[in-house]
This record gives C-alpha cells, structure tokens and sequence, in this order.
C-alpha cells in the first residue's frame, strides 16, 4: 500500500481550522481537547507534518498510528511528542479513531524565541524517537501533565501582559522535566521489550562480525544500528545506558574488543592482521584503545595465555 501524501500544516490556527475547532486564543500556543474535534472519518487527513511541536495526550485510541518507521505502541494513558516536520499517519479504522479521549498541546517554535529553551527542547530526546515507544503514564503521571497542561491554557486565556511568555515557558519545561522523568522509569519498568532490543543489537553485531564487513568498511557506526532497529541514536544509547550502564558506541567497542580477546587468545595473527581485521586504519589506534579499555596492550594479554 502506497503512503499518503502528507497534509502540511503551517500554523496552528490552520490546524484548528482544519479539525473544525474555534480559532485559538492564541497564535502561538493551543491546548485542545481531542472529544471536542468533530470527527469526519471520510474528510480527515490519513497524514500530517506541521511546523510546530506537539504533545498528545491520548486515551481509548483504537485506530492504526504511524510515527517514524513503524506502527506507534499506544495504550491507556500514553503521550508522544513530536517536533516538527515529522510525520504522522492514521491507517484506521478511522471510526474507532473519532472515540479517543485526551489532550493535545500544540506549541510553535516562534513562542520560544530569545529564551533558554528554544535550544534546550531540541535536546529533548523523545522529540527526535523514531521508535514505537511512546510514554506510557499511570493515572497520577497522567493528571500531573493535565494538570500542567491546563496551566498553559490558564496563562494564555487570561489577560496578556509582560509575564504570559515567562509563565507559559516555565510550565513548559516543567512539563518535558516530568516527560523526562517518566521517561527513564520507563526504561526500566518496561524491561522485556527492552531488553529484546539489546538482544537484537547483539545478533546485529555478531551478524555484521560474520560477514566480514570489520575490515573492509570498519567498526560500525551508531547511527547504522540506530536506524537497523527503527530507533533514534539519542534513544538507543540511553536505553542501553538504563539497561547495560554503556553508550551505544561504547557497547560496540566492548564486543569489537571481545572478538580482538579471541583472535590474541586463540590465533596465531600477528598484531598488525588483527588490527587491519578489526577495521582499525592503523595498529596504533587499536593498541591505544585496547590498552585504555582494558589495562593492558594486545602484546601482554597475548601473553598472558602463553
């Protein structure tokens, strides 16, 4: 089935006029509540990209949702954030989809100029998750995000004035603290998916191991497994820092210099075909990493079993 032509999105008040909602009180902000959109299956756009942030509340979604690279893993009291340009389709059933519940806050990169987080959001690293993971959140998570949420509105339907900006940016950062937050519970909470995807980085190394592909287009990169395994960099390595206490590059780097350990403990190769081997352009390098990771120079360790 070919992809739907993506309905772009430049501002928020185009949003709204789209979803058939009043025209928001303000034009950089909006917080919106998905039972109040009147839903028309056969007129609703199978796929959007705006050019602002999103963050979606959503309850009792039962329609198909795509996100990055693969269908998004929704159940009660989920959030997913998106930056913008990123693209988000509903495959159906798109009757289902008209009963959700939840909440939508709506934020446009002009709000955050000439503050502190107008750089910092972008490090926000479940902004840029190409993964199936949204936020999973219990029922006091959830109402403390509501909560905040509604003290965006609060702020942007009172009177204007020199401190609207200030309050709606604290709230703001308060809210992505607490994504943070649940976030790395996450992480540890939802151990047996987690862990599939260490094991899966395993055979995919040790797949990239047996094909001979270390000396010919050298030690992996992050970015490689990162996209093998549907998953942004920034979240690949944090999950494996939750789970293993390694980086992704540092993960890498343990299992290259495992199969170095091997070849120095059970082959006769000299120093120099083990490192040309490992993909390294030049022995130094592997004797300088080799020695900072273990204590010890390939030379010794050989030694050792002699």
């Amino acid at each position: 089935m070919s992809q739907p032509t993506p309905l772009h999105i430049k501002t928020i008040s185009e949003y709204h006029r789209i979803l058939g909602l009043p025209k928001p009180l303000h034009p950089l902000v909006s917080l919106v509540r998905f039972e109040d959109m009147p839903f028309k299956p056969k007129q609703a756009p199978r796929a959007i990209v705006h050019n602002f942030y999103s963050v979606a509340l959503k309850k009792s979604f039962h329609a198909i949702l795509k996100y990055g690279q693969q269908e998004v893993d929704f159940d009660e009291g989920i959030l997913l954030f998106m930056a913008p340009m990123q693209v988000l389709s509903i495959e159906g059933p798109f009757e289902t989809a008209a009963s959700h519940q939840g909440w939508l806050l709506l934020v446009h990169p002009d709000l955050l100029w000439s503050t502190p987080l107008a750089k910092k959001i972008r490090h926000y690293e479940y902004f840029d998750y190409k993964a199936n993971e949204a936020l999973h959140v219990s029922d006091a998570e959830e109402q403390i995000l509501i909560s905040i949420m509604q003290n965006i509105a609060n702020e942007y339907k009172a009177r204007i004035d020199n401190f609207s900006q200030d309050v709606i940016i604290a709230q703001l950062e308060l809210l992505f603290t607490y994504a943070d937050r649940f976030y790395q519970r996450q992480f540890l909470t939802r151990k047996v998916s987690n862990h599939q995807i260490v094991s899966r980085l395993e055979e995919l190394l040790n797949d990239y191991f047996k094909s001979n592909k270390l000396p010919s287009e050298g030690m992996p990169s992050v970015t490689y497994f990162a996209d093998e395994l549907h998953l942004s960099p920034n979240y690949l390595s944090r999950l494996l820092k939750t789970l293993t206490g390694q980086s992704t590059k540092d993960f890498i780097i343990s299992k290259v210099l495992d199969l170095a350990k091997e070849k120095l403990s059970t082959t006769n190769l000299t120093m120099n075909e083990i490192a040309y081997g490992l993909g390294f352009d030049h022995p130094q390098t592997f004797n300088k990493l080799f020695k900072s990771k273990t204590g010890s120079s390939p030379l010794k360790f050989r030694q050792s079993f002699n």
